[in-house]
């Protein structure tokens, strides 16, 4: 044998390994588009930006007081806490006001949306009479008619203490007087909550409230004179069950008038016979199967998430886990039900016009840091097909992330989907940033991502994370645009919205009533934005989905003078012109941070005068009985009342 062949057998396995290598790296590239090509596709797009709250200030606070175990990673602890919702503060069915959670100050502000005049006051809600701990700050805000009287309540939730139910009373313009606190359960106890989200998942006609809590239960977190044994980190960065409890509370009754009560007991059972626990950032509900009964996502960091398919029945909730198949190119991580990832988002949009629901979870995705992956789960089954698997424990979807060009956004809190163009396709923003400072601390992390389990839950074992330093505190929000051929790409400096503040939640509907969709872009540590949409005109169909309130033994669409109240849960499957079916449903209160409009929103696409469509509907009315009926509309907002006779009236919004 030559020199040359020896040579070439001595390094044929380094080169073909060398081969693959090249070959792997350069499949995982995102595809690159030509800067022509994305001006054209962003071109459509044009949002202007208002302020919501104080301008930052040098010198302001950008960290809370902490239990001294966590003193030397308190900026890490202080990470979380901005949010936004959108809602109708005034009555009516148009959500043009804004309640905004605000970590600087630990306010919860209630105003009109910039650009739809000034109908009152900004007021900030006070808890009077409760009580209310130095170590208790609000994470959330989520507007919801708790007592189904037709006037649009808030929820507020908590580190430090159980969540706190704002009532609204009758008569008078929106303002702090108006809402009356009452506490969610007797007490108050510590809890930690990061996520809510409400819906009928007994079938009765009442909404229930589910809790998503981080920290473990009775742990003072913010409380610097705390020295408790609950002060833990999470005991793994992939399977992590030592965080708060997921508690599922249902409607036991309520009143209105002048001192407006509404009432949840919590069923301890409701997701099997101990409670699950986890680090939950977000919560989602959405019908998967069609059964009428919407099923819950829970998105756990530093742990598996959980699709949890419900088999409840009126006063006896009950919720299953179903987890996915891992064919044999399937990450384990990316498993539903399985995965290990940083769940921190998750969102459900019919993506293509199937007329069947896709899940997405945002995660770490930083690019030389901690290079995870966000979910596109996909159903691999006919709808027809999904309930029985569902009910078997088996979760037909596999993750299409990658291929479509959603997989990497950066440190990734909420997301939505949403179609601010009105193409006939959502977009898909991803809300990012962790901690932003000078002194990069990617690498202390990294080295304690790669420690033993065995010394994570010991706060005293992590590396400082302390003022001044930066964990992906730069990364710009993402504004994803679909393509003709089916994949996203990232268009948010085109479109004007690439913020590099730290984002935490996104409340999105259209609060001027012009058919574009607006949103609020909730952050951390500085000043809250509203984007107006001014993109171009372009057809669209929206439904403002009503239930009357009153005896609905009685009540008729046709007749109803009566006060209404969204009909949460409801679903419409549009019938398009080229036979396609898209589907949405009304769960506003998906994913971390943010609580959307409770509206439905179709955009038409452009190519040609669109007529009146055929609209499939399905809802409960307040008895619990569902109905199903078809309705012929044209484009523009409709303002539909779902009566319990089945009957469906329009009505000004």
């Amino acid at each position: 044998m030559n020199s040359a062949a020896r040579l070439v057998r001595a390094h044929a396995a380094k080169a073909v390994a060398l081969c693959c290598c090249f070959t792997a790296f350069s499949l995982a590239l995102p595809d690159s588009v030509s800067a022509a090509d994305r001006a054209a596709a962003a071109a459509p797009f044009h949002f202007t930006a208002h302020p919501l709250n104080a301008p930052d200030r040098p010198g302001e606070r950008r960290l809370r007081p902490v239990a001294p175990a966590f003193h030397h990673i308190r900026s890490w602890i202080s990470s979380v806490g901005a949010g936004a919702g959108l809602f109708a503060a005034d009555g009516g069915s148009v959500a043009h006001d804004v309640c905004l959670v605000d970590p600087r100050t630990d306010t919860v502000t209630v105003e009109p949306a910039p650009g739809t005049g000034k109908r009152y006051r900004a007021f900030t809600l006070a808890a009077k009479g409760l009580p209310m701990p130095s170590y208790a700050a609000p994470m959330g805000c989520m507007p919801a008619d708790l007592n189904q009287d037709g006037r649009q309540d808030l929820v507020v939730y908590y580190w430090g203490r159980s969540p706190v139910l704002f009532l609204r009373k009758a008569g008078g313009a929106p303002a702090r007087a108006a809402f009356v606190p009452r506490e969610l359960v007797p007490g108050h106890p510590v809890w930690n909550t990061n996520a809510m989200t409400l819906g009928d998942f007994e079938g009765n006609g009442h909404l229930d409230l589910v809790v998503g809590n981080y920290f473990m239960d009775g742990a003072r977190v913010l409380d610097p004179t705390a020295e408790q044994s609950e002060l833990q980190m999470p005991s793994s960065m992939s399977h992590a069950l030592n965080g708060g409890t997921l508690r599922y509370f249902r409607f036991t009754g309520g009143r209105s008038g002048a001192k407006p009560e509404a009432r949840f007991a919590e069923v301890p059972r409701a997701f099997g016979p101990k409670p699950p626990t986890g680090w939950t950032l977000a919560l989602g509900a959405q019908d998967l199967d069609g059964d009428g009964l919407p099923d819950l996502y829970q998105a756990n960091d530093f742990g598996r998430g959980r699709l949890l398919v419900n088999e409840s029945k009126p006063g006896a909730p009950r919720f299953r886990p179903a987890t996915g198949t891992r064919h044999f190119t399937t990450p384990k991580s990316k498993q539903l039900g399985n995965g290990s990832f940083k769940g921190m988002g998750v969102a459900f949009a019919d993506l293509d016009r199937s007329g069947t629901q896709s899940i997405l979870v945002g995660n770490i995705t930083e690019p030389y840091a901690l290079q995870e992956s966000n979910f596109v789960f996909r159903p691999t089954v006919p709808r027809g097909r999904l309930g029985a698997l569902l009910h078997r424990g088996e979760a037909p979807y596999d993750d299409h992330s990658e291929g479509m060009g959603l997989s990497r956004s950066g440190w990734t809190w909420d997301l939505v989907a949403a179609d601010f163009d009105n193409s006939g396709y959502p977009q898909v923003m991803h809300a990012t940033g962790f901690l932003a400072g000078g002194t990069d601390r990617w690498a202390q992390l990294q080295e304690a991502a790669m420690s033993n389990d065995l010394i994570l839950r010991h706060p005293e074992l992590w590396p400082n994370v302390e003022p001044g330093d930066d964990l992906s505190g730069h990364d710009p929000n993402t504004f994803f645009v679909r393509t003709p051929e089916g994949r996203y790409v990232n268009l948010a400096e085109e479109a004007g919205v690439a913020s590099t503040a730290v984002t935490r939640g996104f409340a999105v509907g259209d609060v001027t009533g012009d058919g574009r969709l607006d949103f609020v872009a909730a952050n951390q540590w500085g000043q809250s934005v509203f984007y107006r949409n001014r993109s171009a005109a372009a057809p669209f169909l929206g439904l403002h989905l009503r239930l009357p309130t009153g005896s609905p033994s009685a009540t008729t669409a046709a007749t109803t003078t009566a006060a209404t109240t969204p009909a949460i849960g409801a679903v419409a499957r549009l019938h398009l012109p080229d036979g396609k079916v898209a589907e949405q449903q009304l769960y506003p209160a998906n994913g971390h941070g943010g609580v959307a409009a409770p509206d439905l929103h179709f955009g038409l696409g452009k190519e040609k005068p669109v007529g009146p469509l055929r609209v499939d509907l399905s809802w409960r009315d307040l008895r619990g009985v569902r109905h199903e009926r078809t309705a012929t509309l044209p484009p523009g907002w409709h303002t539909l009342v779902l009566a319990a006779d089945g009957t469906i009236a329009e009505v000004p919004a």
